[in-house]
């Protein structure tokens, strides 16, 4: 894996096994050659599910992922979107005002191919409904050289994009100190940032064989190496 340095838009490419892939500040990746957009645990619904729950979080969160799509979309011609798991949060997740803002966005995109590689969420929250058209297979789902999974592993002939940790890096300076979410690129797997609005995130420190590329509002770094 060799990283190069930022493009235009803040992105960072690096080549995995021949291919390039551009690692964007918006928290997924881009797979131009195909142009297709990796994202990992949009957990569409998450919100509504906390409601349904008794528990007073802020409306509009599904939205916000999707116009955060919309842009990708436009700025990258992305044709096809995988979402490494937890499509839907839970069963909660499927409010009615949920899959509405779901089945419009669909609307708008017909012609999008959509696949998931189902997550331990997914499980249990079920599959997409079948009008939204998504595509839905089990990991790995391999694709050339990448084996595009939810739960990080070692695969025999492929390296790994997965999701399901949320990785984040703090950062800290003095007695300033902020988390920001992070890819995680190892030997033979990387793990990809949460890319909904309201998933939270897991603190890592990133071990000795990894590097992790921080994402800010406006581009990508590489941070340095733990050791």
């Amino acid at each position: 894996m060799t990283a190069n340095h930022s493009t235009p838009g803040g992105a960072l490419d690096i080549v995995v096994l021949g291919e390039q892939l551009s690692l964007l500040p918006q928290r997924a990746v881009l797979w131009r050659t195909r142009k297709m957009l990796i994202v990992a645990d949009i957990h569409f619904g998450k919100a509504a599910a906390f409601r349904a729950g008794g528990i007073p979080v802020p409306h509009g969160t599904t939205r916000a992922n999707l116009d955060a799509l919309d842009v990708l979309i436009a700025a990258h011609e992305v044709r096809h979107i995988v979402f490494l798991g937890d499509f839907l949060h839970a069963r909660t997740a499927r409010a009615p005002a949920t899959l509405m803002a779901l089945q419009r966005w669909r609307e708008h995109h017909p012609d999008m191919k959509l696949t998931l590689v189902r997550g331990n969420h997914d499980l249990h929250a079920g599959d997409p409904p079948a009008q939204l058209a998504v595509d839905v297979v089990d990991e790995p789902w391999q694709v050339g050289p990448l084996a595009l999974c939810h739960h990080p592993q070692e695969l025999t002939g492929a390296y790994v994009l997965a999701g399901h940790v949320h990785p984040v890096v703090r950062l800290a300076v003095g007695r300033d100190s902020l988390r920001l979410p992070c890819f995680v690129f190892g030997e033979k797997q990387a793990t990809l940032p949460a890319f909904g609005a309201f998933t939270g995130g897991y603190e890592i420190r990133g071990g000795q064989d990894e590097q992790l590329f921080v994402c800010t509002d406006d581009r990508v770094f590489i941070y340095p190496r733990q050791v």
